[in-house]
C-alpha cells in the first residue's frame, strides 16, 4: 500500500485576515512548512493543493522541501475543500491518502500513522473528537473517494461529507484520540489571535 499526502492551502481564510494563511508565519516558519515537515515522513509523496496565484508564495514557504513536493491546482477557485481534495487526489498515485489542512500546524504524525492502518477496507477514516467530523485531518482510500469527490465538486457542492455519503466510512472517537494524546493534533488556525496563541505554545 503506497500513501501519500495532499496539503489543502487554496482557501480564502477570510476570518484570518488579508493575508494568505497558509504562509503566515508561526514561529520561525510559515503554517504550511509546519504541516509538510510533520506529514512528509510519514507517507512516500506529498501534493500541496492551492490556486495558482498562491503557488510561487508556498514554493518559497517551504524552502529546501520544493523538489519533493507537487502541487495541484485549482482549475476554479472558491469551490472549497472537496474541490481541494478532488484536484489532490486526481494528482496522486497513491493507495491512501492523508488529507490535511494547511492551517493544523500541530499534526500528529502518530494519529496519522494510525488512521492509515485503522482504514482496513473503508474508503474513509475520519477523526471525530465530538459531534462533529474531521474530514480535514484524515485519510482516504483513493479508488473509493475520488469520483464521490469529483462529482461533488462539480455540482458545486462544497461540502466533504456529502461526497462520502456513499462510502464506507469509518471514525475515530474521543477515546481512542485519548489514547493516543491527540486532541492537539486536531486544531486550526483561523484567526490572528489563533496564531498568537499557537506561538506561545511552541514557545516562540
Amino acid at each position: 500500500m503506497t500513501r501519500g499526502a495532499v496539503i489543502l492551502a487554496g482557501g480564502r481564510s477570510t476570518r484570518f485576515g488579508d493575508r494568505d494563511k497558509a504562509t503566515a508565519p508561526l514561529g520561525d516558519q510559515p503554517l504550511v512548512r509546519h504541516v509538510l515537515e510533520r506529514v512528509a515522513p510519514v507517507v512516500d509523496e506529498v501534493v500541496v493543493n492551492c490556486r495558482a496565484a498562491q503557488q510561487a508564495r508556498i514554493e518559497d514557504a517551504i524552502g529546501p522541501w520544493r523538489s519533493s513536493v507537487r502541487f495541484a491546482i485549482d482549475p476554479e477557485e472558491d469551490r472549497g475543500p472537496v474541490m481541494g481534495i478532488a484536484v489532490g487526489l486526481a494528482a496522486t498515485a497513491a493507495d491512501h491518502c492523508a488529507v490535511v489542512a494547511c492551517d493544523m500546524p500541530f499534526v500528529d504524525p502518530l494519529l496519522l500513522r494510525y488512521l492509515f492502518v485503522a482504514i482496513g477496507d473503508a474508503d474513509a477514516i475520519l477523526p471525530r473528537p465530538d459531534a462533529w467530523y474531521v474530514p480535514t485531518q484524515a485519510v482516504y482510500r483513493r479508488e473509493g473517494v475520488l469520483e464521490p469527490m469529483q462529482a461533488v465538486a462539480a455540482a458545486g457542492d462544497k461540502r466533504i461529507l456529502a461526497a462520502l455519503e456513499g462510502t464506507e466510512m469509518v471514525t475515530v472517537d474521543e477515546r481512542v484520540l485519548d489514547r493516543l494524546d491527540a486532541h492537539a493534533s486536531l486544531q486550526n488556525i483561523n484567526t490572528q489571535a489563533e496564531l498568537a496563541a499557537a506561538a506561545d505554545a511552541l514557545g516562540q
